[in-house]
């Protein structure tokens, strides 16, 4: 088969134009899907980072929640130390422990929400918690209720210090149930459902050891 100069100039020609095309498809097309592989990526570590810091996601109620549910901690933790020296009843002395080891990491956890969040540091003062939202019927003891409980031991003690404690956990567990309904934060609607079974359940017992 005869094969004439200017069918050998179009099959060269050809040619080349298949390679050309080859050579151009391979280096636009490798780096465009190989940048376009790397900003997914990042983009997707970088929103997967966010969604792990616990400072990414936020409301003013979360807020709310860590601020006041502070110092109701330091109160509960300040009646909890009142037991010593002022009552022989081992099942309070036992209580109390309980309550002070179980609130008081809860305390640093709501300041380093806080402090995570750009908000002012907590205040273990309970009058930080007058005029806010949940300090009304939040439980919390006025000074004269503490120098009462301050004053009294034995027998008297006991039944003032369950039923004020009673209370303060009635009012816990009303915040936290708040924060559960309202939140955002996942730690501390996590938070506030470990405080609402930990201190019902501490209330029964209060409930059972008041009569």
């Amino acid at each position: 088969m005869r094969i004439n100069r200017r069918t050998t100039t179009v099959l060269a020609a050809a040619a080349v134009g298949i390679a050309l095309l080859a050579g151009c498809s391979d280096d636009g097309s490798g780096t465009s899907m190989e940048g376009h592989s790397m900003g997914s990526s990042t983009s997707m570590e970088s929103s997967s980072a966010q969604s792990a810091d616990p400072a990414a996601n936020f409301t003013d109620a979360d807020v709310m929640f860590a601020s006041m549910m502070y110092p109701h901690h330091a109160q509960a933790v300040e009646m909890a130390t009142m037991v010593d020296g002022r009552t022989t009843n081992p099942e309070i002395v036992a209580l109390a422990g309980e309550i002070a080891a179980a609130q008081k990491p809860e305390m640093e956890q709501l300041t380093s929400w806080l402090v995570q969040w750009g908000q002012p540091a907590p205040s273990s003062d309970a009058s930080s918690m007058e005029g806010m939202d949940h300090g009304s019927g939040s439980g919390m003891m006025t000074p004269q209720d503490m120098d009462s409980l301050m004053a009294a031991s034995g027998a008297d003690f006991d039944r003032q210090w369950l039923t004020m404690m009673i209370a303060h956990h009635q009012g816990a567990v009303a915040m936290a149930e708040k924060e559960i309904a309202d939140g955002s934060n996942t730690d501390a609607v996590a938070m506030a459902r470990t405080i609402v079974e930990t201190q019902n359940a501490e209330i029964s017992r209060m409930q059972q050891l008041l009569g």
